[in-house]
Formats: C-alpha cells, structure tokens, sequence
C-alpha cells in the first residue's frame, strides 16, 4: 500500500502539471467571486481558486513536487552523513565510535523541529544561501542522526561477524572490507531509514514553509498553502484542505513504504 501511494504521489508531481493551469498566474477577473473571493470547486478548477484567483489543483500539483523535491535532496545530504558516520563507527569501535556516538547525542538533545528552525533561519538570514537551499540543507545536517545510530547498530554486528574475521585474518584493508563485506550487508537498514526519513522530511519542509522559512514565494508550496489559507478556513476551507490532505498522504505513504520495507528485510518481523 505504501509503494503504491509513493508512486500515485510521484506520477501526482511529475505529470500532472502537464494538465494543470499555471500555478502561479492570479486571475483577478474569472478565479474570484463579485465580491473578490475565491471560487469553490467546480468543473473548471476541480479544487477551487485561491484568494488571488489561482487554480487550487495546480497550486497543489506544484506544492507536492516542491516537497518531493527538498525532501529527496535533504534525505540523501542526511543520508551521507549517516552512512559515514554509522560505518566508521560500526566497524571502528573504541575510542572513534564513542567520539561519534557522543556527537550524535548531542545532536539529538534538541528538538528536530526546532534545531532545523533555527538552522534555516540563521541561514537564510545570514544569505549564505538562497532559494531552497536553506531548507534541504537544514534538514540534511538535522537529520543525519537516526540513520547513523541504526547503520551503526548493524554495521557492528556484521564488523563482528566470522567472515569478516575472516577477512581481516587474510590481510584485507579496512576499506575493502566496509565496502564488500559490510555495506552490502547494511543495504536493507539503509533503505528502510531513507524511507522513514523521507517520511520525515516531508514534514518538517512543510512546517518550515508553513513559519516561512521553506522555499521562498513564489514557489508554491503546501505548508505556504496552508499559511495562506488559514484566514479563509471558514468561508473557503479548501484552501486548507488541499494541502493538508497532500502533506497527510505523502508522509502517510513513506511511512507505510518505510514499515513494509522494515518488515522486508527483517526475517523477525515477517514471523
């Protein structure tokens, strides 16, 4: 079930926008109401206009692959990090796994959510960096953490293992064991945390947008959706609705994604 909402999601984000009015052109004169509010769901726009006359749908369509797109490059930035970490340490041991287990639990002493405030806000204050460079920065050097303490938990197990005692007996480099004996053998724990944190991401690039600190306008959004919808939640709660069942879907497709896979490679899980 998650495999198939990730991929009803993806096909959603990259051929939709094929079929959908622009979402950034206002239409003053047909997306708004006499009296200048936006248009509820109809034939032509199927998700309603927004209070400048945008089309909803293709605002939404835009948002979904915005997201997609700072969540993918975020989880892999993290995902570098965390598979460096959790293999040096793993297969190390002593003195340099304590050092790193030290630095991820400091990290992790803060809040996720608020660390990655802070980050993106420094950062794009400072101008450091620009567009949505901030975010999917931000949400790489914060995320790194539970995917270096679980690469590490296996890379252990298998640095301790009889065939890479094996190896190590018979004169193999320290590099050509993590790269043939160990990664391999950590492939499945790397995919189910890339999954989980794709999953969390996605919502936190959505919470970022949401305080304005996600990509800068006028790149839609749906955490920026959800902002600027707010104050027409009674008279038109589609402008909330929308982007909320978007942002809801998706984290709930790569969490189911994350646990089919966990259950996958994990032969205690399938019993």
């Amino acid at each position: 079930m998650g495999a198939g909402l990730v991929a009803i999601l993806i096909v959603f984000s990259v051929v939709g926008p094929l079929f959908v009015a622009d979402p950034l052109a206002p239409d003053i004169d047909h997306g708004l109401s006499a009296m200048g509010a936006p248009l509820p769901p109809s034939a032509a726009s199927p998700l309603g206009t927004d209070h400048l006359g945008r089309d909803v749908l293709a605002r939404v369509v835009a948002g979904s692959a915005t997201s997609l797109s700072v969540a993918a490059v975020s989880t892999a930035i993290a995902l570098a990090i965390g598979l460096l970490i959790g293999l040096l340490a793993g297969y190390a041991g002593g003195r340099l796994d304590n050092a790193l287990m030290r630095l991820v639990d400091l990290v992790l002493s803060f809040p996720f959510l608020l660390l990655a405030i802070l980050l993106a806000a420094l950062l794009r204050e400072s101008g450091l960096a620009s567009g949505s460079a901030p975010v999917f920065v931000t949400l790489g050097i914060v995320g790194w953490t539970t995917m270096a303490r679980v690469i590490r938990a296996k890379a252990m197990t298998i640095a301790r293992s009889e065939h890479v005692t094996a190896a190590r007996a018979i004169g193999a480099r320290p590099v050509r064991i993590v790269m043939r004996h160990i990664l391999p053998n950590v492939a499945g724990v790397v995919v189910v945390v890339t999954a989980l944190g794709f999953a969390q991401n996605l919502l936190a690039e959505s919470v970022l947008s949401y305080l304005g600190l996600g990509p800068p306008p006028p790149t839609p959004t749906c955490g920026r959706m959800l902002y600027e919808g707010r104050v027409y939640y009674r008279t038109a709660p589609w402008l909330v609705i929308a982007p909320g069942m978007v942002i809801l879907l998706a984290v709930v497709a790569f969490n189911l994604l994350g646990e089919g896979l966990r259950e996958f490679f994990d032969p205690k899980e399938r019993r």
